[in-house]
C-alpha cells in the first residue's frame, strides 16, 4: 500500500525490511560469490602479495610487538622532541686538531737508514732550537691549527733527521723547535732538559731581546753548550739599507752583547761564542743563506783551489785586513779605505748577489750568474723576485752544511755529554752503579728513560709520553714501571707498573714507528701516560730497584696569573674536570688547584698562555662551555719589621709552650734559596759557611737554620736560636720535625689571606717541651708551632706584596711618549729607553703590576695604531703600599683606590674570594695568655677579636 511508503509529515521511508536473518543469508551469499571472484581472477596460488587487501586492513609496517617481542613494553610518543635543526642520523664527526701527513713522504734518505742511526751515539746530536718571538725558527713544526692561525709557536714540537756535514758524512739530528714568545718558556725548559745544547736564533736586525737574554741565563744554568744562529740578515741589506761596514758592526756588536751576558751569568771563562771559534753561523731562512766563516771559507777555495780554507776561516773576523800588494792578512789597515776582512769576501759577495738579484734581473744578471758557476733555466729566470733570489742563493751557498758543522763540533754527542746531563738531572747522582751506566749511554744496561712533556693524540683523546732513554733499550710491548715526581726509595707510592704500546721516532707532521729505541735517542711512546702528570722516570719493573727520579723540571718564570673556571652547565663538572686533568699534562708548568672555597683555579704565565689553556680546555678536552672568572694574580704575604714582643702558644693539653719571633730576610737572600743558589740538604757547615760569608750572619745562627718553606726552596727559614742553657735542646730535637711541619703550614698559607708567606725568618726563642713523647706528640705540636708562626707574623708589621712584570716594548720615537702615559696609568714605571743600533725604533724597558697588566698590550697598540710591541715577564715581588690591617680604611665599590688604600682592597677582596671573613681574626692565631700579654704591654692591635 503506498500510504505506508510515507510518514505523517509525508516523507518517503521506503518499505518494511526483512529480517536480520535474511540479510545474514545475503551476506553469506556475497562471501561466497566473493571467494569463487578472488579465485577466478588469481594468477597463480603460488605468487605472494598479489592478494586484494582493503585500505582499512593494510600494514605499512611490522607491530612493536613484532619487532621486540612481547616481553618488550614500548611506548609511543605522539609528539617529536628532538628539534628541526638536530639533524635525525647525526654525521660523524672527526676531532682533529693537528696538522699531521697522512702517509712517509719521500726524503732523500731511507727511514731505515734513520732508524740504524740510532744505533750509533756518536754520531746523534740532541738539540734545542730556541730564540725570541719571530726570530726565526722552524715553522714546519708549527702543526697545531691555533699556531698556524695565530702566527705563534705555542707548543715545543720534536724533528729527527739525517744532515750531512760539509763532508757529506751524515749524523742524526734529534732537534726542538721551541715557541719564542716568553709566556712559553716552560716549553723550552722541557726541551732543554733532553738536549745536550742549544742553537739561540738572533734577529740580525732586531738583535738581543728580552727573551734572548733570559734564555741566555736558562741555558747556562743547565749547562748546555750554546751556538747562535744570526738570523734574518737579508733585514739588514734590504729592509735596513745598511752600507757593510754598518752591517758588520751591527752582528759584531750582536756578538759582544752575548758574550756579555754569558760572562754575567756563567763562571766558567772559556764559554765564548765567536765566528771564529766556529759556534757562530749567519742565516737568512727566507732567502735559503746559511754559513758559517769556515762554510763560506769552503766556497772559496772550490772556487779557486788551492787555498786552505780553515786557515782562511780564521781571518774573516775582527779587526784583520787584507792588503792586496803583499797578498798578506795584517792587523793594521794597509790604507784609509781599506775594509775588513769579513766585508770585503763575505759582505760585499753577499750584498752584490742580492742587489744584482733585486736590481738588475735581465742585462747584468745572467753574466754574474755564469761567473759564479750558477745555471738557471730561461723559465727560472722569470721567477718573481723572491722565489728567485732564494733560488740564486741557494745554488750558491748549497745545503745547510755551515750550520750542522758547528752543531757537530760545538754540541756533545749524547755519549759525551752524558756525565754532565746525569750530574745535573739525576737524584742519585753520577756515585751509584745506575749513574755510570746512564753516564757511558750504555745501550745493553738496566733501561733508564726520562719523560718531560705530553704529546695529545690527533684528536685530544689520549697522550703520548715524550722522553729520552739514557740507558738500556725501550722495547715496544715491554713492562715498564713509571716513576713519577714524588716517588722516593722510601716512599714508593708514586709508581705504576704498565706495558709499553708502540714506539715513534717523531718528525713534527709525520711519525716513524719502530721496534726498540736504544739508549741516547728521543722516543715517544704509547701506553704509559695514565699515570704520569708532568715528567717522569721510566725503569725496568725488577731487577732495577735502585733506580731513583730524575729531578722534576725547574722553570725560570712564575705562575703568577690565575683564573677560576666552572661548567656552564652543573651536570657538566667530571668533563670539566677530566678536560682540568689532560690540560695539566699538556703544559708543563701549569698548575691547576681547588680552592678551600670550592672553586677550580689556573695558574699561569700570562694572558696569551691562559688564552691558549682555555682554547685546548674548551675545544679539545672537554667540548663543553665553560665560564671564566676576572684573571687575578697570587699574592704573598711579608713583614717589614721585627716582632714588636715574643709570641708564644701553648698546645691544647698546656704541656708545651713555643715562643718566636720574626723579622724580615737580608735582601737578595729569598732568591737565593729559590734559585738554589743554596740548598737546606747542605751539611751544617757547608750551610754556616755560606750564611756567614754572603750574609754576615753569626755563626750560631747560621749552623742552627732548621728548614726553608714553604717546601724545600721557600723564601723562608726557620732558625732554632735557643740556648741549651735555657732549653732541653734532646727535647727539643725530638719535636723539630713536628715544629717544621707547623712552620712550612703556616708559611704555605699566610694569616692575611691565605697566600704564601715570602721573605721572612722566624726564629725559636724558647720551648718548654713535655718530659713524656705522649704529651709532645705531632697533633698536639704542629698546629701550636702554625700558631706561633702566625702570631709571630702579625706582631712584626704585615705587608701583602704583588708581582712585578718587566715590559719591553719596541715602538717607533713618536710613539714613545703615548707608551709612558699608557705605563703611567697602570702603576707602571720606565727604567730605560734607548734606540735600537742599526734601525728606526726605541726600546723601552719598564715595570709594571701584573695586577694592572690585564688589557694592557691592546690598550698600548690602541694608544701606538698598532705600532708598538710588548713582551711582559714575571720579574719580582714588590709590596703593595698601605697596610692591610688599617681598619680605618674604607673601600668604596666601583671606585679607584688611592694608592695607600691598595693593599687592604686586596686583602679584603682576596679574602672575600676565598670565602673567608672579611677581618683577620686575632682570636685564631694567639692564645689567652699571649693576649693577656699584649694587653699588659698596652699593645694597641688593629685586628678584631
Amino acid at each position: 500500500m503506498e500510504a505506508d511508503l510515507y510518514d505523517e509529515f509525508g516523507n518517503y521511508i521506503g518499505p518494511e525490511l526483512d529480517s536480520d536473518d535474511d540479510d545474514d543469508d545475503l551476506e553469506a551469499e556475497d562471501r561466497d560469490m566473493d571467494e569463487v571472484h578472488y579465485k577466478l581472477h588469481r594468477a597463480d596460488d603460488d605468487v605472494p602479495g598479489m592478494e586484494v587487501v582493503l585500505h582499512e586492513d593494510k600494514k605499512y609496517y611490522p607491530t612493536a610487538e613484532e619487532v621486540y617481542g612481547p616481553e618488550v613494553e614500548t611506548i609511543v610518543q605522539e609528539e617529536d622532541t628532538q628539534p628541526l635543526t638536530e639533524p635525525i642520523i647525526k654525521p660523524v664527526k672527526h676531532r682533529k686538531f693537528t696538522l699531521m701527513e697522512q702517509e712517509l713522504p719521500a726524503t732523500v734518505y731511507d727511514m731505515e737508514f734513520l732508524a740504524d742511526l740510532t744505533d750509533s751515539p756518536q754520531l746523534i746530536r740532541n738539540i734545542t732550537l730556541c730564540g725570541h718571538l719571530h726570530h726565526g725558527k722552524l715553522r714546519y713544526t708549527d702543526i697545531l691549527f691555533t699556531e698556524q692561525e695565530r702566527g705563534v709557536g705555542i707548543k715545543s714540537t720534536p724533528v729527527t733527521m739525517v744532515l750531512p756535514d760539509s763532508r757529506g758524512k751524515s749524523y742524526l739530528f734529534n732537534i726542538m723547535d721551541t715557541p719564542g714568545h716568553v709566556n712559553f718558556s716552560d716549553e723550552v725548559t722541557s726541551s732543554i732538559r733532553l738536549s745536550d745544547g742549544i742553537v739561540l736564533f738572533i734577529d740580525a736586525a732586531e738583535g738581543v731581546m728580552l727573551n734572548t737574554e733570559r734564555l741566555i741565563k736558562h741555558a747556562v744554568q743547565e749547562r748546555m753548550a750554546i751556538t747562535i744562529c744570526i738570523n734574518k740578515v737579508d733585514r739588514l741589506i734590504l729592509e735596513l739599507k745598511l752600507p757593510p761596514t754598518d752591517a758588520y758592526y751591527k752582528l759584531r756588536h750582536i756578538v759582544d752583547e752575548v758574550n756579555g751576558l754569558l760572562s754575567t751569568y756563567s763562571t766558567d771563562e772559556n764559554v765564548v761564542v765567536s765566528p771564529l771559534l766556529g759556534n757562530v753561523c749567519f742565516a737568512s731562512s727566507q732567502y735559503s743563506i746559511c754559513f758559517t766563516l769556515g762554510s763560506f771559507a769552503k766556497i772559496y777555495s772550490d772556487t779557486y783551489g788551492d787555498i786552505n780554507y780553515t786557515e782562511f776561516a780564521q781571518r774573516l773576523w775582527g779587526d784583520i785586513y787584507f792588503n792586496p800588494k803583499t797578498r798578506k792578512f795584517t792587523k793594521k789597515a794597509p790604507t784609509s779605505n781599506s775594509q775588513r776582512s769579513f766585508v770585503e769576501f763575505v759582505l760585499e759577495p753577499l750584498y752584490k748577489i742580492l742587489s744584482q738579484v733585486v736590481g738588475d734581473v735581465d742585462t747584468s744578471l745572467p753574466r754574474v750568474l755564469d761567473e759564479l758557476g750558477i745555471h738557471l733555466s730561461k723559465e727560472e729566470l722569470k721567477l718573481n723576485i723572491r722565489p728567485l733570489l732564494r733560488l740564486v742563493c741557494n745554488r750558491f751557498f748549497g745545503e745547510f752544511t755551515g750550520l750542522v758543522d758547528m752543531c757537530v763540533q760545538h754540541v756533545p754527542s749524547p755519549q759525551d755529554g752524558a756525565k754532565i746531563k746525569i750530574e745535573h738531572t739525576y737524584t742519585g747522582g753520577l756515585d751509584s752503579d745506575l749513574g755510570e751506566t746512564m753516564a757511558e749511554c750504555d745501550p745493553d744496561g738496566p733501561l733508564m728513560c726520562h719523560t718531560t712533556k705530553m704529546y695529545s693524540t690527533e684528536d685530544g683523546v689520549q697522550f703520548h709520553a715524550f722522553g729520552r732513554v739514557l740507558s738500556g733499550t725501550i722495547q715496544a710491548g715491554q713492562p715498564v714501571k713509571v716513576l713519577g715526581e714524588n716517588y722516593t726509595l722510601d716512599d714508593e707510592e708514586d709508581s705504576q707498573v704498565c706495558t709499553v704500546g708502540r714506539l715513534w721516532i717523531s718528525v713534527a707532521r709525520y711519525q716513524i714507528e719502530v721496534n726498540r729505541v736504544p739508549a741516547g735517542n728521543w722516543v715517544l711512546i704509547e701506553g704509559c701516560d695514565q699515570s704520569i702528570v708532568k715528567t717522569s722516570t721510566i725503569t725496568e719493573p725488577r731487577g732495577n730497584e735502585d733506580a731513583q727520579i730524575f729531578r722534576p723540571l725547574k722553570f725560570n718564570t712564575a705562575s703568577v696569573i690565575k683564573i677560576a673556571v666552572e661548567p656552564v652547565n652543573p651536570s657538566e663538572l667530571p668533563k670539566m674536570l677530566d678536560g682540568l686533568r689532560k690540560v695539566n699534562k699538556s703544559y708543563p708548568s701549569l698548575t691547576t688547584k681547588v680552592e678551600e672555597s670550592g672553586e677550580h683555579v689556573i695558574l699561569g704565565t700570562g694572558e696569551l698562555y691562559l688564552d691558549c689553556v682555555m682554547h685546548d680546555l674548551r675545544k679539545m678536552y672537554s667540548e663543553i662551555d665553560i665560564k671564566v672568572a676576572d684573571p687575578v694574580v697570587t699574592f704573598c704575604e711579608t713583614v717589614v719589621e721585627t716582632s714588636s714582643l715574643k709570641c708564644f702558644a701553648e698546645t691544647p693539653n698546656k704541656k708545651n709552650k713555643i715562643t718566636m719571633i720574626a723579622e724580615p730576610l737580608e735582601k737578595g737572600l729569598a732568591e737565593d734559596i729559590e734559585n738554589e743558589v743554596v740548598q737546606i740538604t747542605w751539611n751544617r757547615k757547608k750551610l754556616g759557611e755560606f750564611f756567614q760569608t754572603k750574609y754576615d750572619w753569626d755563626l750560631l745562627a747560621a749552623r742552627s737554620i732548621w728548614a726553608f718553606g714553604p717546601d724545600t726552596t721557600g723564601p723562608n727559614i726557620l732558625v732554632d736560636d735557643t740556648l741549651p742553657s735555657e732549653v732541653d735542646k734532646a727535647l727539643l730535637g725530638s719535636v723539630k720535625d713536628s715544629i717544621v711541619q707547623g712552620f712550612q703550614w703556616g708559611t704555605r698559607e699566610g694569616p692575611l689571606c691565605d697566600e704564601p708567606i715570602r721573605n721572612v725568618k722566624f726564629k725559636i726563642l724558647d720551648a718548654v717541651i713535655a718530659q713524656e713523647p705522649l704529651h709532645r706528640g705531632g697533633g698536639q705540636v704542629i698546629p701550636t708551632a702554625r700558631r706561633v708562626v702566625y702570631s709571630a707574623f702579625l706582631m712584626a708589621t704585615p705587608r701583602l706584596m704583588e708581582p712585578y712584570y718587566f715590559v719591553e716594548v719596541q715602538a717607533p720615537a713618536d710613539c714613545v711618549s703615548a707608551v709612558y702615559t699608557v705605563l703611567a696609568r697602570r702603576r707602571g714605571h720606565v727604567t730605560q729607553d734607548a734606540p735600537i743600533p742599526g734601525s728606526p725604533l726605541y726600546t723601552i724597558k719598564a715595570f709594571i703590576p701584573a695586577i694592572d697588566s690585564f688589557g694592557f698590550e691592546t690598550d698600548l697598540r690602541t694608544h701606538t695604531q698598532g705600532q708598538a710591541f710588548a713582551l711582559s715577564v714575571f720579574h719580582h715581588w714588590q709590596i703593595v703600599p698601605g697596610d692591610p690591617l688599617d681598619k680605618s680604611i674604607v673601600i668604596r665599590p666601583l671606585e679607584p683606590q688611592p694608592a695607600p688604600h691598595l693593599a687592604r682592597e686586596f686583602m679584603i677582596k682576596t679574602r672575600r674570594r676565598k670565602g673567608l671573613s672579611e677581618d683577620v681574626s686575632i682570636s685564631k692565631f694567639f692564645d689567652d695568655p699571649m693576649l693577656l700579654e699584649l694587653a699588659k704591654q698596652d699593645v694597641v692591635l688593629n685586628y678584631p677579636m
